[in-house]
């Protein structure tokens, strides 16, 4: 028999989740190609490795942008790949999928991913809001009359729900998540020190002195390297992480301007259920250190980080899934 599959395809990383196992794969949203041949050279770890590495014949493609695929063809291989990897088709049948996406993606955002899904080898595919999934992987439980506030920081959009009774009640998702903090890291060490770095280091700087706390008292400090803006040649600086907050600060703004707004129409016995309840954090962005008391000291709500934030979205697919499975054994008794 096939096993059912949940994917949170993510714009950093894809995990997967099959039933009765857990959570079983979780590498980077990075394809390998040589654009010569268009022959895939490499998927996940191994392609990440490359990014900003290669030489001219080959290109290192993140085929997820802002949480939506950007490349189709490229994202449907990657899938394909790691389905392949896993071996959960079975002799005779496919495997059900349940893939999440942003909150406010269109219709022909929600299909070139159902495509995507089904091409690569999936059963029947399901489609569900990122937020809500989240909510359960992280443990919440949704389905009961009462208010429940999740935000979702990913790598490519924020997604910011009120849920109850199972569904969202209110809700926003916005573009900006890990890969624009990484942007801003880079933007901020050009202009204030004349340095140009990559990608990988701009992570490395946020994974490891980030913060996003103002009054955060313990300085950190770390050695970069990378390309001075005028003379070209390498050169190392030393950060520390007073600048990585000032960096980060813009996007972190945005975040919570975006939780005010969902917070701002949502009904009063809803939000009195979150002042109790506090907001669940989850998703890479809650592992940025501080970012719990910046936004509970600009809503004036409690703030929880949940216990695994990376793997609550695969966590809460496969959740849905043996739920959707229950209910349809039960139809047919």
């Amino acid at each position: 028999m096939a096993k059912d599959i949940g994917i949170d395809l993510g714009t950093a990383n894809v995990l997967i989740y099959v039933t009765g196992k857990g959570i079983v794969l979780n590498e980077p949203s990075v394809v390998a190609i040589d654009i010569k041949t268009n022959k895939l050279l490499a998927v996940g770890s191994e392609a990440y490795r490359m990014v900003g590495r290669t030489p001219s014949n080959i290109r290192a493609i993140r085929p997820l942008k802002d949480g939506v695929i950007s490349d189709f063809d490229v994202t449907e291989k990657m899938l394909t790949y790691f389905i392949n990897k896993l071996s959960v088709k079975g002799f005779m049948s496919k495997p059900k999928t349940m893939i999440c996406a942003p909150t406010n993606i269109t219709n022909i955002e929600r299909k070139a991913i159902i495509q995507a899904a089904e091409k690569s080898g999936g059963g029947k595919v399901y489609i569900e809001e990122e937020p809500k999934v989240a909510a359960i992987g992280a443990g919440m439980n949704i389905f009961q009359p009462r208010g429940n506030m999740v935000i979702d920081m990913g790598g490519g959009t924020s997604d910011i729900a009120v849920l109850s009774l199972g569904d969202i009640v209110a809700s926003k998702s916005i573009r900006i998540a890990g890969d624009v903090m990484n942007t801003d890291i880079v933007a901020y060490i050009k202009d204030n020190h004349s340095l140009i770095i990559g990608e990988h280091t701009a992570e490395k700087i946020k994974m490891t002195i980030g913060t996003s706390d103002p009054e955060e008292t313990e300085i950190k400090e770390m050695e970069v390297r990378g390309r001075d803006v005028i003379g070209g040649m390498p050169r190392s600086i030393t950060l520390n992480s007073k600048e990585v907050q000032e960096a980060l600060s813009d996007a972190v703004k945005q975040i919570i301007d975006a939780a005010k707004d969902v917070l701002e129409v949502v009904p009063p016995e809803l939000a009195s259920d979150i002042v109790d309840r506090g907001i669940m954090l989850t998703g890479g962005g809650a592992l940025l250190k501080g970012i719990d008391h910046a936004i509970s000291k600009e809503l004036t709500v409690p703030v929880l980080i949940s216990e695994s934030p990376l793997d609550n979205v695969a966590k809460g697919a496969g959740a849905l899934l043996e739920h959707i499975n229950k209910n349809d054994d039960k139809s047919k008794d």
